[in-house]
């Protein structure tokens, strides 16, 4: 590799936030995202044509580490003028009497157009091919497909550990006091010690301040019970 990292995606999948925040984070690592398919999303990795990749589930696995991201709702493309465009969501009992098309997506959705059958595909996929003649509905007892992070295992680069950083979420602070507790492990002890060092200052400056405060009190209530003692009759006074 010439020190680009380069990320498979499969159709449907959407990186360019990640995108954005690993050109903040890596600027002298560039990212190269690589469009794979259901058949070579496995073996692009295998072959170190790429170096991480967002998959469909279920893939050959072997020898690669997945990390399960989220999971894509199931729907039904189907012609605007179709009888369950009527309806917000349908079942699989719904479309028992239809004819449901597995081929290549981009033909199916074509002869979904055309009234040849129906196509039930990820709602990604289906963003992905949408077109005005056509609508789709989501299939409420369908089993979604999951998306997931993968890479080969053993590949322990710091490249690809902060990728899956960025994807989780992982906040660029959180990430530099993550390496600095790796490569510094005194630095979060000096750090400490110093804001206790100022805690014993401020309770110092607090502890001088308070018999100041008591003496003065001390003192008005001396002076307010001599004036008192001068008013009474027999206190002290002229004689």
């Amino acid at each position: 590799m010439d020190g680009t990292l380069r990320v498979g995606i499969v159709p449907g999948v959407t990186v360019s936030k990640w995108s954005r925040v690993w050109a903040e984070r890596m600027p002298d690592t560039p990212l190269e995202i690589v469009l794979t398919t259901p058949e070579t999303q496995a073996t692009a990795l295998r072959d170190a044509e790429i170096d991480m990749s967002f998959v469909r589930l279920p893939i050959d696995d072997e020898g690669l580490t997945l990390i399960p991201l989220w999971t894509e709702t199931a729907v039904v493309v189907l012609p605007r003028d179709h009888e369950a465009s009527l309806f917000d969501g349908v079942t699989l009992a719904d479309l028992a009497d239809e004819r449901l098309l597995d081929g290549e997506v981009a033909d199916d959705i074509e002869l979904v157009a055309a009234g040849v059958g129906l196509r039930i595909l990820p709602q990604s996929l289906a963003q992905l091919h949408a077109r005005k003649d056509l609508l789709y509905r989501p299939v409420t007892d369908a089993e979604g497909t999951r998306i997931a992070l993968a890479w080969r295992s053993g590949d322990e680069r710091p490249e690809l550990e902060e990728f899956v950083g960025i994807v989780r979420g992982r906040t660029a602070r959180s990430s530099r006091v993550a390496g600095q507790a790796d490569a510094e492990p005194s630095a979060p002890v000096k750090r400490t010690a110093k804001a206790k060092a100022k805690a014993k200052e401020a309770r110092a400056e607090k502890a001088k301040a308070a018999p100041k405060r008591a003496t003065a009190s001390s003192a008005r209530a001396a002076a307010n019970a001599r004036r008192q003692r001068k008013g009474r009759p027999g206190g002290g006074g002229r004689g």
